[in-house]
């Protein structure tokens, strides 16, 4: 059954297995940054096996008992005046040993004022999207091995223009309890719109990532390592600002080898006592630490941090990511266990 099931996850997989970035796809929403715990270690983490809810909004292998009636809510006033949340809420049902997810992000993108070709003002217009995800997760047999599954409703409002579509995430995980260590596959947005903006049907941010984490035996420090976006090999793209020019005007392009397109599909992030009351939380993401950096100039994009807090059955989590000299994000969670 293992065996299948490891298969049957993997041809999934390949079934769309294209490059699928930033800007070559719809309802880009999906990939942001659905939590402060998850904002704080790099942007994107997929081995949380814990009491973190918000972390089946990314990898529904992570499902588990510990989610029972755990009610999280995540909100971020991000850049450009946009805002968006998320939120999620996990139920265990029959003796804990059916567990199930749901949640809903959604973001809105504010007001704008319209004109035509000619100037002419043509009045305001809002944007949002929003998207409900129903997920859940089980143990493949006696293994060490947990196959979990989301199906995300996505609908989407630009304007006039209204777009509706469905989404699958798939997550294979492996849990090795004695040493404390996850490994886990994840396929994210397989899925299509059933109605488009324009008549014109567009792809989804379809992603495989690999995550890897462990507890570290003697010292209170976890450690996660992401490697996001594996369906598009080069993910980078040369930078026409960093072209250099000779004194004879010859004009050299910005290189990226193999080593480089390696560090921009690597997200790291630690957690600080990440089992007390009180958790620090840091992480580098070097794809968004490259391609927002100022050449000659130290901006410390990539980098994030943040900070857990639990009061009696209340955790409050607050994270700043730094993405350039001008353009920061804050986040913020309140996790409420309901039990």
């Amino acid at each position: 059954m293992l065996k299948n099931s490891a298969i049957g996850f993997l041809l999934i997989a390949s079934l769309s297995a294209f490059g699928q970035v930033g800007g070559e796809a719809t309802y880009q929403f999906l990939n942001l940054i659905a939590s402060p715990r998850q904002a704080a270690l790099g942007g994107k983490v997929f081995t949380n096996l814990d009491y973190d809810v918000s972390q089946a909004l990314t990898n529904p292998a992570t499902i588990n008992a510990d989610m029972d009636n755990q009610l999280a809510i995540n909100y971020s006033s991000y850049l450009g005046g946009i805002s968006y949340g998320t939120a999620a809420y996990g139920y265990t049902w029959d003796r804990r040993t059916l567990t199930f997810f749901g949640g809903i992000s959604y973001i809105n993108y504010g007001d704008f004022e319209g004109y035509d070709e000619q100037g002419n003002a043509t009045g305001a217009f809002t944007g949002n999207e929003a998207a409900l995800s129903f997920g859940h997760s089980r143990q493949i047999g006696y293994s060490n091995f947990y196959l979990g599954g989301t199906l995300k409703v996505i609908t989407s409002k630009l304007e006039q223009y209204t777009s509706l579509g469905a989404a699958l995430d798939a997550g294979l995980m492996y849990v090795d309890e004695d040493i404390e260590f996850q490994a886990t596959l994840v396929v994210r947005n397989l899925g299509m719109q059933f109605t488009t903006y324009a008549g014109q049907n567009e792809p989804l941010p379809f992603e495989v990532a690999l995550g890897l984490s462990q507890t570290l035996e003697n010292v209170p420090l976890r450690w996660h390592v992401t490697f996001e976006n594996l369906q598009k090999w080069p993910i980078s793209v040369a930078n026409p600002a960093r072209v250099e020019t000779d004194l004879e005007g010859n004009q050299t392009s910005e290189k990226v080898g193999f080593f480089g397109n390696v560090l921009r599909h690597t997200i790291l992030g630690a957690e600080i006592f990440p089992a007390g009351g009180f958790n620090i939380r840091v992480g580098y993401n070097f794809r968004k630490g490259e391609e927002l950096r100022i050449v000659d100039r130290r901006n410390f994009s990539g980098i994030s941090a943040g900070i857990g807090l639990k009061l009696n059955k209340f955790r409050f989590s607050f994270s700043h990511v730094r993405y350039t000299s001008a353009s920061n994000a804050n986040f913020f969670g309140m996790q409420i266990d309901l039990r």
